[in-house]
């Protein structure tokens, strides 16, 4: 029996996902892909911010373990350890990040290493729902500092075998270039998609075929 996708309300930029929406109504027999529309308001588009999670973390000579003063992030966002303060004080360590992802399921990332004597921010490529600690080794001076913050990364909400993303609106206008994707067919985690377009706190609509209806990952209600 033919499943059809229950009808979401998506807004301004609404027309294409609604002919998406007829197109795939139309598929007969099991329904092995449908269409989906994740949608992210302003609040959870929030622009990227490198210690949004936890401000500053003062070395003092051991490795920390953050436990409180976190914040998660609005959505499902990938995360970022900025290094700053003294720059002859930065060692090129890698801060590790638990949490879950967007099924609560619990997921680490050992983030890439900070480059030694010099601040800048390094990017995870998971998508964290929560995050619950941080973990932080020495840096090689007491002058160093870091921070916890959040990306560009927008994790979706379904395990992708392959590249099925259609388009991504931003702020009610389809994207010109394709947003970059990343899919992982066993962590839902691993499934992002970066738009061409810088998150600003402008909601957000991305449309992509999902492998099956009965997925227990699918997050849209269906009917028979």
């Amino acid at each position: 029996m033919a499943r059809t996708p229950a009808r979401l309300g998506v807004g301004e930029g609404g027309a294409g996902v609604a002919q998406l929406e007829a197109l795939m109504n139309g598929i007969a027999g099991d329904l092995t892909k449908s269409a989906r529309v994740l949608e992210l308001s302003a609040a959870e588009a929030a622009a990227a911010d490198t210690d949004a999670v936890h401000a500053a973390i003062v070395d003092d000579g051991t490795e920390q373990t953050i436990t409180t003063g976190i914040t998660n992030p609005p959505y499902p966002r990938n995360i970022t350890a900025t290094a700053g303060g003294t720059a002859g004080d930065i060692a090129a360590i890698q801060v590790t990040i638990t949490g879950t992802n967007v099924d609560d399921e619990v997921i680490t990332e050992t983030l890439p290493a900070f480059t030694e004597n010099n601040a800048g921010t390094v990017s995870g490529s998971k998508a964290f729902k929560t995050v619950t600690e941080i973990t932080v080794p020495a840096h090689d001076g007491n002058g160093a500092t870091t921070a916890i913050g959040f990306g560009d990364l927008i994790g979706l909400d379904h395990a992708l075998a392959a590249n099925t993303v259609l388009f991504a609106n931003h702020d009610g206008t389809r994207e010109s270039t394709f947003p970059t994707v990343a899919t992982d067919a066993a962590n839902v985690e691993s499934n992002t998609v970066d738009l061409d377009t810088a998150l600003d706190g402008s909601a957000v609509q991305i449309a992509y075929l999902g492998i099956t209806s009965a997925d227990p990952r699918t997050h849209l209600a269906s009917t028979e």
